[in-house]
């Protein structure tokens, strides 16, 4: 049935009145009218009947009066975007893409926020390996978090936050004897992140401007893995700058800024154009990008930057050991 037939039938019912009703539906009442003699005879019933100088509904027209209402507001909700959302109703699996140092600071508090809105939903996290891939484009991944580079040319995309890396090693480590300039740095044995065992990366090139080399004695495939290795070590890793403080705490480990002139990280988050307008799947970005921007979810916001313009791209091609997820 034509869903004005609908609107048309819900203000007669209400209005009892065919003027009253056109007025309401912003149409004429001979409009109305005949609007009125077609649903009779769909309906099978006169519905509204004259009574002296009005009208009164039929007995079949009282038992449609509610009927009728309540499935106008199910196909306004259906049609209105966003509405009749309830996180708390939502079941759910989301798949996120995010390099490990990410993950371990926000995967807590992203997923306790989640469980008080939306207990029944899940939330999958994935290392890089589908980077550069069509993981949005397919649905393999629902969104991609971190340092973006290539994506496909109409991935939506958000920044988030912008942050450098810093250096850290054990807390007793020799580099803290004295200040820690580029040829000390320099002369440190380093370990190298990468997911594809590069060695050299923005580091390498700084120092060679200013005539030095470092050794990369160790490459890991993740930064969680280095800090381990640092922690029990002489050798150099590099972290997040205020990221994970805790942590560092606890494995022993002290941060130091790199003596460099290095350009800072540029964090987003990307996701496939067909969800965009997804209730469920805005929901559940809001509290992605949430957890990124204050991961203790104290609501201090230790992570600088705005969740809004547009995000650099890396573009260098190069595996830095970046946090990255896939580009923006």
């Amino acid at each position: 049935m034509d869903l004005n037939l609908l609107r048309a039938l819900d203000a007669l019912l209400q209005e009892n009145s065919v003027t009253r009703a056109a007025e309401r539906l912003g149409t004429s009442p001979a409009a109305v009218s005949r609007t009125l003699a077609r649903l009779r005879r769909a309906v099978g019933d006169p519905l509204l009947v004259r009574a002296g100088q009005g009208m009164v509904p039929t007995p079949r027209a009282l038992e449609l009066r509610e009927e009728v209402g309540v499935l106008l507001r199910g196909c306004d909700n259906v049609l209105r975007p966003g509405a009749g959302f309830d996180a708390a109703r939502l079941q759910r699996t989301f798949t996120v893409q995010a390099a490990d140092l990410l993950l371990v600071g926000l995967a807590g508090t992203l997923t306790e926020q989640i469980h008080q809105e939306a207990p029944q939903v899940d939330v999958v996290f994935l290392p890089e390996a589908l980077e550069g891939g069509p993981a949005l484009r397919q649905g393999w991944v629902d969104i991609e978090l971190g340092v973006l580079g290539d994506l496909d040319p109409e991935i939506r995309t958000r920044p988030l936050t912008r942050m450098t890396m810093v250096g850290v090693a054990r807390s007793d480590h020799p580099l803290f004897d004295g200040r820690i300039d580029a040829r000390r740095f320099a002369a440190a044995d380093h370990i190298g992140v990468s997911r594809l065992g590069k060695r050299l990366g923005p580091i390498d090139s700084a120092l060679a401007e200013r005539g030095l080399r470092r050794r990369v004695a160790v490459v890991v495939p993740s930064h969680t893995s280095a800090m381990l290795l640092a922690r029990n070590t002489d050798l150099v890793a590099l972290t997040l700058a205020d990221w994970l403080p805790d942590t560092l705490a606890a494995l022993g480990l002290r941060a130091f800024p790199v003596p460099l002139d290095l350009d800072p990280l540029d964090l987003g988050m990307a996701w496939h154009p067909r969800n965009s307008a997804d209730p469920g799947h805005r929901w559940f970005r809001d509290r992605l990008a949430a957890a990124v921007l204050d991961p203790s979810g104290t609501g201090t916001g230790k992570a600088t930057g705005k969740a809004t313009g547009k995000a650099t791209a890396d573009g260098s091609g190069e595996d830095d050991g970046s946090p990255k997820g896939t580009s923006l």
